[in-house]
């Protein structure tokens, strides 16, 4: 073992002979601060107390939470959590199948509507939000404003879903400030395509509801008639230029017109400035004085960048400290989006979740996470949102995921600790929520719904009517929260974490029988003050026992005098540190190891 662990150390030692720039375990990338913690919820969801979950069921029946569910009590807990953010999910007032005629509003016709409660994606009114959560519907708004003084009351940021691309069919905005002129209201309907219209038009067609679309299942939903009447038909949200979109198509909504014309080549007219582009920046100054601290922009590549490139610096002339998260997909443009567009952050959902998706389902190996970091992210790592669960992903615990919430320790702990840059939580994850059932227009498919009025069951545990004390969760779900409160806290508390260079260690430990690539990873981060080892196991069966090697060349670079000897305390479990790194790799665990002079 000694003589292997010697031709590692030469082995290794051979890439730090070369220039920083040009060593294979790291970037020159300059690491940014940028460790904000955020927290994901549907307000729809979190409060909910109510446990029937009866598919299709109304929101007298399945129950609705409400803004004022998120009390102090709930954000002093979630603060506890080391979260820095709460992103509120599905607060725009949307199309739905729910009359409120108390507050003079109808219930959408349930032809051109997904789910009992609706998706919160097809907004029906950008000037408002949704009465679904309030206590009161005609003092929704005020409730809202309320929560949002109540986070920062707390100590919290607000972040917030801003939907570009796409509005629900029957949007209209009854609470536009004076002044303002609504979506479309203006456009030439005679055109196909027009620099100033906001929407595409189907000129001589009417639209047609798809084939085969059965709102409510056996149930009837309003208005439920396979028919919407619409004329002429606009372009539906998905870039569906017909007036006869399919089941499968985003087919209640309708495509915002930025100045593209995609029926004649893509061919862009952005000067003048495009109408759209004017009555999307004045939505987003209105929820800013409403002093929301930054939005999640909803399919931001669906937009062109040269919209972001105006409307983010118009934005932080009015806040400058506001921060735009773009949910992006394709890594070949998030250098354009980024130097050109001005996103503070971008998805890092087909890389890093994607790569740690397989290893969680024992499919991939390492080598994905090497790709991130070297490749597809190397120059702005500080700047890539990672997570491991949101709204459209599958929940980990979930029998089409990974069937076994603890396979997320390794991989939430590479998440949180691979770069500077954010960290995203979704609520229900804490707890191995594993979204069980059909919940009506969701379908049984591992996600938690967003189109339905449901209950989820294992953040209700937790919930426990309201106490918010965990008190009926299993003492497995305990652990489990705590190993989430442990990592989030450290991650948002460590200089090293927070504001480190990265060094993988994968090279200096290949030639260790101990050590097995395919399972293993393991790699620094650093600053003057403090160095961190992180080391996680993805086996879901193997234990193993390496002696983990760190070159001298390493230390040095650490600025660590390799004569010294050093012990390596864990700050995940808070044990005692110890004098060796020969370790002891239970399945599915990480370690996180402060590096001290001994």
């Amino acid at each position: 073992m000694k003589n292997l662990l010697l031709a590692a150390g030469l082995l290794a030692l051979s890439a730090f002979t070369s220039p920083v720039d040009q060593d294979p375990n790291t970037t020159t990338e300059i690491p940014q601060d940028n460790k904000l913690v955020i927290y994901q919820l549907l307000p729809r969801l979190f409060g909910n107390k109510v446990a029937l979950n009866k598919p299709y069921g109304t929101v007298l029946e399945n129950g609705c939470g409400k803004f004022n569910d998120i009390n102090d009590l709930a954000l002093t807990k979630i603060k506890e959590m080391g979260v820095s953010h709460v992103w509120y999910t599905g607060v725009l007032e949307h199309a739905t199948m729910t009359s409120y005629p108390q507050a003079g509003l109808a219930a959408d016709d349930a032809d051109v509507v997904k789910g009992r409660a609706g998706s919160p994606y097809a907004v029906k009114d950008y000037y408002d939000v949704a009465p679904d959560l309030a206590v009161d519907k005609k003092a929704r708004m005020a409730e809202f404003e309320a929560l949002v003084k109540r986070t920062h009351a707390h100590g919290l940021k607000v972040l917030m879903d801003f939907i570009p691309n796409h509005v629900a069919r029957s949007y209209h905005s009854d609470a536009k400030p004076d002044g303002v002129v609504d979506l479309g209201a203006q456009d030439d309907k005679t055109k196909a395509f027009a620099p100033n219209n906001n929407f595409y038009y189907l000129p001589g067609e009417h639209f047609v509801v798809p084939a085969g679309y059965n709102p409510l299942g056996p149930l009837k939903g309003p208005s439920e008639d396979g028919k919407y009447q619409e004329f002429p038909a606009k372009a539906t949200g998905n870039d569906v230029f017909s007036a006869t979109p399919s089941v499968d198509d985003w087919f209640e909504t309708i495509k915002l017109n930025y100045g593209v014309d995609y029926k004649n080549g893509r061919q862009m007219h952005f000067e003048p400035i495009p109408d759209t582009w004017k009555k999307m920046r004045d939505i987003l100054i209105f929820w800013t004085k409403k002093d929301v601290d930054g939005f999640r922009c909803d399919m931001a590549e669906m937009v062109p960048v040269e919209f972001w490139a105006w409307v983010i610096p118009e934005l932080k002339k009015v806040k400058p400290s506001l921060i735009f998260i773009g949910e992006a997909y394709n890594p070949k443009e998030y250098a354009t989006y980024f130097n050109k567009g001005h996103f503070d952050f971008l998805y890092d959902k087909v890389g890093l979740y994607d790569g740690l998706r397989r290893l969680m389902r024992q499919e991939g190996n390492m080598d994905d996470i090497t790709h991130v970091w070297k490749v597809e992210s190397n120059g702005f790592s500080s700047r890539m949102l990672r997570f491991l669960e949101n709204h459209d992903e599958q929940r980990i615990a979930s029998k089409e995921f990974a069937g076994d919430p603890g396979r997320a320790i390794p991989a939430m702990t590479v998440s949180a600790t691979l770069a500077t840059g954010p960290i995203m939580l979704y609520m229900g994850q804490e707890v191995g929520e594993p979204a069980l059932g059909s919940e009506g227009f969701s379908g049984e498919d591992g996600r938690t719904t967003i189109f339905d009025y449901w209950g989820v069951p294992e953040h209700q545990k937790w919930l426990n009517q309201g106490k918010m004390d965990g008190g009926k969760l299993s003492a497995e779900q305990k652990q489990l929260r705590d190993f989430y409160k442990r990592l989030l806290t450290l991650a948002g508390s460590s200089e090293a974490i927070r504001k480190g260079q990265f060094y993988e260690l994968q090279d200096a430990n290949n030639l260790s029988k101990e050590y097995d690539q395919r399972k293993l990873y393991c790699f620094l981060r650093y600053t003057k003050g403090q160095q961190v080892l992180v080391v996680v196991n993805f086996s879901d069966t193997k234990t193993y026992r390496p002696t983990l090697l760190i070159p001298d060349a390493v230390l040095q670079r650490m600025g660590l005098p390799t004569q010294r000897t050093y012990t390596y305390r864990d700050l995940l479990t808070g044990g005692e540190p110890q004098a060796s790194l020969r370790l002891t790799l239970e399945p599915l665990s990480a370690m996180v190891l402060e590096i001290k002079p001994q």
